[in-house]
């Protein structure tokens, strides 16, 4: 694993600042702390960063075609890279090296832009070809890596695996962008391809970007891959019990290719368990776990991650960590670069600290939820939706819209009469639906919390829009998919492969996703939806065809997930610095609040009269952006 960095002039003949692009590549450091290269020609300059993986003595990046001509940094795993090698070798082509890196460079030669639909990985990449005068940026199809951009006001493309690396360079716009805090105070993350500066950008999931010295002036991004939105689901459910655990275990096959130490990452969840179960059948050598409990009971998984650790013999490395883990807090906000506020990044962070012990890469679980439905919200989502299909549109908006206002905020009362969100959620359109169901601040919530003058910044922008242009042009009969799919563009990406990537890469621990495999991806979203959620069970096909690999404790127990006590933590301990933060100079100098909606949300929660954790730990984590900010 690696981050990659550059600079390219949409000016003819300009001379590349090397002290400048150097220092965007030392502020990567972490994500390659075994070598460093560079490339400098007439416009463009390329850097590397070097986590050292695959052909530790031949490696090197930069790396170029047999002429010189084509030069390309990159990041990440091309899993196929020794038959995409192969056939690239028998069209005529000679390597130097062992490396998936140089596979990259001819694939570019032998066929352009279509290079990308022969890869099998994670990834961005750059490729300069200086016959053609070209530059090429893609990212992988699921977006596992990384890429921010801009176009400075010196008419310059800038580019890094990191926003920190952009920041480095002193012509990189800095002015925050309110509609990127509408999303984020929505989503929790800011969604791809915006970011928290205006004019800075992260290239989409299976986009890339292509210019042309001297024909370009601008930066146009081109989609080459999506879900098989589609196409109708086809797979009964003999055919899924039978091909799923074979298709998964390839994915698992392609991902143990390594010159270093690689393990697995173990909650004792289904999907971390799969993949050590199939992982462990695969290698003669007995599989390293790793493994973090917490010093309460209701947040330790250890006990379960210790049943698949002793039924196939893993060399299983556990720490217990104190679940008021608060000195990570600040430092979160160096990490994610702009506000995150996925409270699970706390834990993630700290088993990859423990992985890094043990080994250089780690295999994860993450994407069965997505895949396979095994969401809480997702049978939720449906229930609503049965409601919203009796009762027409035109007549759901003004009822349940107005019982979705007057109905209180009833966090205190039994569950039966907690109905607000559901309200609401009943008198919108199914994504709109979705998008306040779980939201961090709902968008009544947003509007009673914003300033005047932040109303008047957005111009009447709403983070409906994301899931509006995530939809655009398709139509889904199967409510479900919809979501899913909602989630692979938006969730997946701008949440859950963002807080992976920072919390590996702060440690230099390259993390492979086995169930993210375009391929498996591609069949496993065809699944029937009664086969993912089958009588209010998730997963149920995926859970199914791992009976015989795994325990029944393993497979259906009650999720549990990386949580934390947030509720609690900011009535008590993090009281202080919550109160501190949220009335701080930098929240006012923002004026994106009124002040006396938040200190009263801030009450509220203190009293117990509501439950805001969601929304204040979301906030808190932007204020704390905002100090970082307001220091520079």
């Amino acid at each position: 694993m690696c981050g990659i960095a550059g600079i390219f002039s949409f000016n003819q003949n300009e001379t590349i600042d090397q002290n400048i692009l150097k220092k965007m590549n030392d502020a990567q450091q972490h994500r390659g702390p075994n070598d460093e290269g560079y490339h400098f020609d007439t416009s463009i300059g390329l850097a590397h960063r070097r986590l050292s993986i695959i052909d530790l003595s031949g490696g090197h990046q930069p790396i170029y075609n047999e002429t010189g001509d084509v030069v390309v940094v990159f990041n990440g795993e091309i899993y196929n890279f020794q038959s995409i090698a192969d056939e690239l070798k028998q069209l005529g082509h000679s390597f130097k090296t062992h490396s998936d890196t140089e596979t990259i460079v001819h694939a570019w030669e032998e066929w352009g832009v279509k290079c990308v639909d022969h890869f099998n990985g994670m990834f961005v990449f750059a490729i300069w070809d200086n016959i053609k005068k070209e530059l090429f940026i893609a990212r992988d199809r699921i977006g596992e890596k990384p890429l921010h951009y801009a176009v400075t006001s010196e008419n310059q493309l800038i580019f890094g695996s990191e926003l920190k690396v952009l920041k480095q360079h002193p012509h990189c716009p800095s002015q925050i962008d309110p509609r990127a805090i509408e999303d984020y105070l929505t989503l929790g993350y800011i969604p791809d391809p915006k970011c928290i500066y205006k004019n800075v950008y992260k290239l989409e999931a299976g986009h890339y970007i292509h210019l042309k010295q001297g024909k370009d002036t601008e930066v146009i991004t081109q989609e080459y891959w999506d879900l098989p939105w589609q196409e109708t689901s086809y797979l009964d459910k003999t055919e899924v019990e039978e091909e799923l655990i074979e298709r998964l275990k390839k994915a698992v096959d392609l991902r143990l290719v390594s010159e270093v130490p690689l393990g697995a990452f173990l909650s004792g969840g289904v999907d971390s368990s799969a993949i050590v179960a199939l992982m462990s059948q695969l290698q003669e050598q007995a599989a390293t776990t790793c493994s973090i409990g917490f010093d309460v009971p209701e947040f330790n998984e250890t006990d379960f991650a210790q049943i698949v650790a002793d039924r196939y013999k893993t060399n299983h490395n556990v720490e217990v960590v104190d679940h008021e883990d608060f000195e990570l807090i600040n430092e979160l906000t160096k990490v994610y670069d702009e506000p995150y506020a996925d409270s699970s990044a706390l834990p993630t962070y700290r088993v990859c600290e423990v992985a890094r012990k043990h080994v250089t890469v780690c295999l994860s679980g993450d994407g069965g939820d997505e895949i396979f439905a095994g969401y809480r919200r997702y049978k939720l989502h449906l229930q609503e939706e049965k409601a919203r299909s009796k009762i027409p549109y035109a007549l759901r908006r003004p009822v349940f819209g107005t019982l979705g206002k007057l109905y209180p905020k009833a966090d205190w009362a039994p569950q039966f009469l907690r109905a607000k969100t559901t309200f609401q959620s009943i008198g919108m359109s199914s994504s709109h639906a979705y998008l306040n169901s779980m939201s961090k601040l709902r968008a009544d919530e947003r509007q009673k919390l914003y300033s005047k003058s932040f109303k008047q910044k957005l111009k009447g922008y709403d983070s409906r829009a994301v899931f509006d242009e995530a939809l655009a042009g398709k139509e889904f009969k199967d409510p479900l998919k919809m979501v899913q799919y909602l989630d692979f563009k938006t969730w997946m990406t701008g949440d859950i492969l963002t807080k992976v990537d920072r919390a590996s890469m702060a440690h230099a621990l390259e993390v492979r996703v086995p169930m993210l495999d375009h391929t498996f991806v591609e069949w496993a979203f065809k699944t029937p939806s009664n086969l993912n959620l089958a009588k209010g069970e998730g997963k149920a096909c995926l859970k199914k065809s791992l009976e015989p690999h795994l325990s029944e404790d393993n497979l259906y127990r009650k999720k549990m997930g990386f949580r934390i006590p947030l509720a609690q933590w900011l009535k008590g301990p993090l009281k202080e610095k919550l109160e501190r933060v949220l009335f701080s100079d930098a929240i006012k100098a923002a004026d994106i609040f009124d002040s006396k909606q938040l200190r009263k949300m801030f009450k509220q929660h203190q009293d117990g009269t509501s439950d805001h954790s969601a929304g204040l730990w979301t906030i808190l984590m932007l204020g704390l952006f905002l100090e970082q900010e307001l220091k520079k």
